[in-house]
């Protein structure tokens, strides 16, 4: 998170804002999954009015494949965040616009602490996801270590991974590969 120098007049604000904002109401419906979910425009409605009643607005510029959510004070001070734009096609523009609301929709709600619950992530994500690597932090990086089998539906024996990725230290597992975090999440969701 980024933010200015000062935060003085903002920090305070934001805490009144917060304490009106409620929870965003599921008012659309994902036809796949035949489940409710709360839309960008929910969310946006949630928490608009408390936001501008102490003085701050909203921006959301997309840079760089990301979402900046930026709140920002009328006296001028800010507090910034970034979601990444994650798209299985970036060449089919109703995808990369969903993926794009996907990325608002959660910077927002993450920003500002608003509960609501997300039912049509698969918009933006294929349909068919292997599960996420487990992996180990280490400065900006991930051990990955992918199965050899890799299927969605198998189960290792030693560390129970489904999927590509088995546990690090299995002994079922190949030699790891150190990749950055966003060479993982570029692995996953181009699959």
């Amino acid at each position: 998170m980024l933010m200015s120098e000062k935060i003085d007049l903002i920090s305070p604000a934001l805490l009144k804002a917060q304490k009106q904002i409620g929870s965003a109401k599921k008012g659309s419906e994902n036809p796949f999954f035949h489940s409710k979910y709360a839309d960008l425009g929910s969310i946006m409605e949630a928490c608009k009015d408390a936001l501008n009643d102490n003085g701050i607005f909203v921006l959301q510029p997309v840079m760089d494949n990301v979402v900046e959510t930026i709140l920002q004070h009328e006296s001028g001070q800010w507090m910034a965040s970034s979601t990444p734009i994650v798209c299985v096609a970036q060449n089919d523009p109703q995808k990369l616009g969903s993926a794009i609301s996907y990325a608002r929709r959660y910077g927002l709600q993450s920003m500002l602490f608003i509960p609501a619950e997300d039912d049509d992530a698969n918009s933006a994500t294929p349909k068919a996801q292997a599960t996420a690597p487990v992996h180990s932090q280490t400065a900006g990086s991930v051990s990955v270590v992918p199965t050899t089998t890799g299927t969605i539906n198998s189960k290792c024996q030693y560390c129970g991974a489904t999927g590509k990725y088995h546990k690090p230290g299995c002994p079922n597992a190949p030699k790891p590969v150190t990749q950055t975090t966003a060479q993982v999440a570029e692995e996953v969701f181009n699959q």
